[in-house]
């Protein structure tokens, strides 16, 4: 499907966030490792704060081993919150153009998707239908993520992100049972207003895309006293990613199945995210 990086903590050079790992997520475009598809080819995305409320945007149908303005650019722009996604888009569902590649923005918030919508397309009316009339003129693209997004935004992402994604599976869930769709939904979400990052795995059939977060920076100093890369990050920096962005034991560990990780400062909570299947429960 895709892969996504997110990132929260000191500010950093975005260069370094994005190419200088061993295992980088431009890396992983054309090397996946742990991904539905090895290349992720389908455009690159990064969202940043910087100035303002607002998220900075970037966002290109060019594979992200190819884009050499971005490479050019990271080495100027530094950020304390920053999303990075490269795409594969799926197959028959969505097609590659800018304003489908991800992160999604709106206000001060960014969203980012890796997963599908199954059925998409016999459902697509009936969940656009859902959202809000303020939002509905903002879609741009044609992909199952954005809805979603716009879906969250409806039952109140800005208020409570845990609670709105929760409404939002939901209601796609609900939506797919009742077209006969047996796995409606297959995600992991992340999505940040610059100040908190929360990151969702979640998926109809409980077995549900990789998703890893790092370990605090204090117990990797004592780890790894000697590594000079650890210099580059402050004590509240956590990266929530897709795949590991290296191979040292320790730095990072998987999110649990049907889990959601909120990080704020030094802290980082995870608790069960069980979203109410009604064609489940029916059988049940």
């Amino acid at each position: 499907m895709c892969r996504w990086l997110a990132y929260i903590g000191s500010p950093v050079k975005l260069y370094d966030l994005l190419f200088s790992f061993k295992h980088s997520i431009v890396l992983q475009s054309l090397h996946s490792t742990q991904g539905a598809e090895t290349t992720n080819g389908d455009g690159f995305g990064v969202g940043w704060y910087g100035i303002g409320n607002e998220p900075a945007q970037y966002r290109s149908v060019e594979p992200a081993w190819h884009d050499r303005n971005m490479k050019d650019l990271s080495k100027h722009i530094v950020s304390g919150a920053v999303f990075a996604h490269v795409r594969a888009a799926s197959p028959g569902t969505s097609v590659v153009q800018q304003t489908n590649v991800h992160p999604f923005r709106h206000d001060q918030w960014l969203w980012m998707h890796n997963g599908v919508i199954r059925g998409f397309k016999s459902i697509k009316r009936d969940l656009m239908l859902e959202i809000d009339a303020k939002y509905f003129p903002l879609i741009e693209g044609s992909t199952d993520s954005e809805v979603f997004f716009f879906l969250a935004l409806t039952f109140g992402l800005e208020e409570d992100p845990k609670a709105a994604v929760t409404k939002a599976v939901e209601f796609i869930v609900k939506v797919g049972r009742q077209n006969n769709i047996e796995n409606p939904i297959q995600m992991t979400v992340a999505t940040t207003d610059g100040a908190c990052l929360w990151a969702f795995r979640y998926s109809s059939e409980g077995n549900s895309r990789t998703l890893y977060y790092s370990s605090d920076k204090e117990t990797l100093v004592k780890m790894y006293p000697d590594n000079t890369m650890l210099e580059i990050f402050g004590d509240e920096s956590r990266f929530i990613v897709s795949e590991p962005l290296g191979d040292l034991p320790g730095v990072w560990n998987g999110v649990p199945e049907s889990s959601v990780v909120h990080v704020k400062g030094k802290s980082i909570e995870i608790t069960p995210f069980e979203p109410i299947d009604e064609g489940i429960a029916a059988v049940c």
